[in-house]
């Protein structure tokens, strides 16, 4: 079977479970990115099956609306603005479409996973958001050893430097909630850093749009009030095996009259 670079793939070794685009081929590897879940892989070409329904219908499984209730009587509101740095266009460009329909200040940035600690002190000085994501591709391989070592994963180290970052801005968890990591990063050194959220409890992949929806939720609930946190992780794709944190009060401002 032929293959090029755009083609839809699965991998029959992991029992197709993920499809992929093809980003690159060598030497009869492809080189692959997740379509819905925040992973690079890579596989030999025998390895491939070709994935034969369309993309966008692919992307569009998960695009849920959180369905805000916006009548507030003589109520008016502010949600909490959202920062969301990622080190994957495509993702981001689906992040930003998601906050928008969702009516959510949002600014993206899209910075690769290693330089993201260098610059994020400044977009906080400059943006002063309520919430920052740190986000893009991970993963763990359980072949070169413990899920608690960060040199065992392919960017839980570049999130956590900057979640450092990002506390030295603001210690305070409540008054800036950072969420971060993407497809099996290491959820427990995320948290330990100063993340609110991260990911990956179980060290399974997310989907893209998980870190837009814990943000988005905590961006259009009130502040001072605690978010439902196993409800608030249940709207993610995996759950709380994907996506854990801690319980965090809503950013947005309601006031009076309209």
């Amino acid at each position: 079977m032929e293959f090029a670079v755009g083609d839809l793939v699965t991998r029959n070794s992991y029992n197709n479970d993920t499809v992929f685009k093809i980003v690159k081929i060598k030497n009869q590897v492809a080189y692959l990115k997740g379509v819905q879940v925040r992973l690079f892989a890579d596989a030999n070409l025998e390895d491939l099956q070709k994935y034969v329904e369309d993309e966008r219908k692919i992307e569009d499984d998960f695009d849920l609306d959180l369905d805000f209730n916006e009548d507030r009587g003589e109520y008016f509101f502010l949600p909490g603005k959202v920062l969301h740095i990622d080190a994957d266009e495509d993702y981001l460009k689906r992040c930003i479409n998601f906050y928008k329909r969702n009516k959510v200040m949002v600014i993206g940035k899209r910075i690769n996973e290693q330089d993201i600690y260098k610059e994020i002190r400044n977009l906080l000085n400059e943006y002063q958001p309520d919430i920052v994501i740190i986000t893009g591709h991970d993963a763990y391989y359980p072949k070169k050893g413990s899920p608690k070592d960060n040199k065992n994963y392919r960017n839980t180290d570049a999130f956590v430097k900057a979640v450092k970052e990002a506390r030295k801005y603001e210690k305070s968890h409540e008054k800036l909630i950072i969420i971060a990591g993407a497809c099996q990063s290491n959820y427990e050194e995320l948290i330990k850093a100063g993340a609110n959220f991260a990911s990956s409890p179980k060290r399974i992949n997310i989907h893209c749009l998980d870190p837009a929806i814990i943000a988005t939720v905590l961006s259009m609930s009130e502040r001072n009030k605690e978010v439902d946190l196993v409800n608030l992780l249940s709207k993610t794709k995996y759950g709380a095996s994907g996506i854990g944190g801690i319980k965090t009060n809503g950013m947005m401002y309601v006031g009076f009259p309209r």
